[in-house]
């Protein structure tokens, strides 16, 4: 297949290019991105010499650029998206334009070529779980967006069931919990505790710290995404969710710091932000009747997280520019 790979210079999708390149090696990728501040090539550079492998820097709102890359492509897998919260808060504007316009412009083009269209999405698009409950997400969880954020992904998902439902577009789409590990740009919640940690700076917790989360090893993400390309219902969305039970903000950062050989005087509770989610939680048991399950443990492979920006001091001091 020729693969057409959307913000394949950030976190998920880098991740997604190495794992899919080794797994599916006669396939061609082309790489996508528009390489803003969170598009690294650097997370690319042991595959830039791959036969199989291109990079075309790009806008998904730009029409003629997205024609023109979709020429003889098999399968879109779409991860471009402004995806930070925070910076939705004040920044609208941007996600609407990427995560709903461009969403649309690479669906128009599809749509005018055949092509199958993957969509990334998030848990986030559900809303907020209570605290004390023991309920998950599932995909048949009402939408409920409570952020910028969220509400730019809810309606760029409603855009893919749209062009399947009214024009026969073959999709499919996986709501995701939180992902980690090697990659991800340091304004998230690990790599922002690890690198401050590792510059001898203490950790930033908002609120009480008690904010639940389901965390998602990256490559158990990537994993389930070849298993829904491979064996997924055209038409139908996934719920994509971590092996561990949920764990609150405080409790990962005090793994963090346990990692780094650091007491809990490394980190700080600071003004929570606005319409902070109290809990996420993913039922993935869609996806498991498709012969998935996340294989990762929390505890080894936020360890191994933890170790490999440990050892990729570089990679992130140039994105801080420090």
């Amino acid at each position: 297949m020729r693969i057409l790979v959307t913000g394949g210079a950030g976190f998920i999708g880098s991740n997604f290019i190495h794992y899919w390149l080794t797994n599916h090696s006669d396939d061609k990728i082309i790489n996508f991105d528009k390489l803003t501040y969170a598009g690294n090539l650097e997370n690319l550079k042991n595959v830039q010499k791959n036969s199989n492998y291109s990079f075309v820097q790009g806008d998904i709102c730009d029409i003629k650029k997205v024609n023109e890359v979709m020429q003889g492509i098999d399968l879109i897998v779409h991860f471009a998206a402004e995806s930070h919260v925070d910076r939705s808060l004040y920044s609208q504007g941007i996600f609407t334009k990427t995560n709903v316009v461009g969403t649309y412009v690479l669906l128009e083009e599809a749509s005018k070529n055949n092509v199958r269209f993957h969509h990334i999405s998030t848990d986030e698009v559900f809303g907020s779980l209570s605290q004390f409950s023991s309920g998950k997400f599932n995909e048949n969880t009402l939408y409920d967006p409570r952020n910028p954020y969220s509400q730019s992904k809810a309606q760029s998902d409603y855009l893919v069931k749209l062009f399947h439902k009214e024009k026969g577009l073959p999709i499919t789409i996986s709501n995701c919990s939180n992902n980690y590990g090697p990659y991800q740009y340091p304004e998230k919640l690990l790599p922002l505790a690890i690198t401050n940690v590792l510059r001898g700076k203490k950790v930033p917790i908002y609120g009480d710290g008690l904010y639940v989360r389901d965390w998602l090893y990256v490559e158990d993400h990537c994993k389930a995404i070849d298993v829904i390309l491979n064996k997924g219902v055209i038409g139908e969305s996934y719920c994509v969710g971590g092996l561990e039970k949920d764990v609150n903000n405080l409790s990962i950062i005090f793994k963090v710091l346990s990692i780094l050989n650091k007491n809990h005087s490394w980190y700080e509770h600071v003004t929570d932000r606005q319409g902070h989610d109290r809990r996420y939680s993913v039922d993935w048991s869609k996806l498991k009747s498709l012969g998935w399950q996340p294989e990762y443990d929390l505890d080894i492979y936020l360890e191994k997280t933890v170790q490999w920006y440990v050892e990729n001091k570089k990679w992130w001091k140039q994105l801080l520019k420090i």
